[in-house]
């Protein structure tokens, strides 16, 4: 039986207006880190989208961009505990500068794989962007070196999050009741 979705995203945990700001500092951290590199940006979807669009808008270096999908459920609909990730092979990561931004570091299991998929292609260096960080679910000792903002244990939609396909639009970040 599908879960309902709800018709209401709960309060705002993270307003637009903070999000902007944020962005803003992260965008900056990142151009003074980066200086004089291009950098390859691997998006995290399909929730880091929102983020990873106006990071890259801010960041003031030559980026280009690539897409990267990661999975733990095949099929089914209980974690099989093993992280497919899937990215476009063309995209040569070999001596590159490469940042991963994905939307939320939670338990670490789905960022580690990422990590040491990319770190296989042996780049330059990788880090790791993430516009919400929820320590308090952390089971795999992984760090994003870039983070927008400390959350609490709470399932949180909007700015490219969703819930059952719902609420990716939103401009600020909920706490889903």
């Amino acid at each position: 039986m599908a879960q309902a979705r709800p018709a209401d995203p709960g309060p705002v945990l993270i307003s637009k207006s903070e999000i902007a700001t944020r962005v803003k500092s992260l965008a900056d951290e990142i151009s003074r880190d980066y200086r004089g590199q291009r950098i390859k940006v691997g998006v995290v979807l399909a929730g880091a989208i929102v983020f990873a669009a106006d990071l890259v808008r801010q960041i003031g270096l030559d980026v280009e961009i690539f897409f990267i999908q990661a999975s733990s459920y095949g099929d089914g609909t209980v974690s099989s505990g093993q992280v497919e990730v899937r990215r476009d092979e063309k995209v040569d990561l070999a001596g590159a500068h490469v940042l991963v931004v994905d939307d939320i570091l939670d338990t670490g299991h789905t960022a580690r794989a990422l990590l040491d998929n990319l770190r296989s292609e042996r780049p330059a260096t990788v880090r790791m962007a993430t516009l919400l960080n929820k320590q308090s679910r952390r089971r795999v000792d992984v760090r994003a070196d870039y983070v927008g903002f400390e959350v609490p244990n709470k399932f949180v939609v909007g700015y490219g999050m969703d819930h059952s396909g719902s609420f990716r639009h939103l401009p600020s970040v909920h706490a889903l009741d």
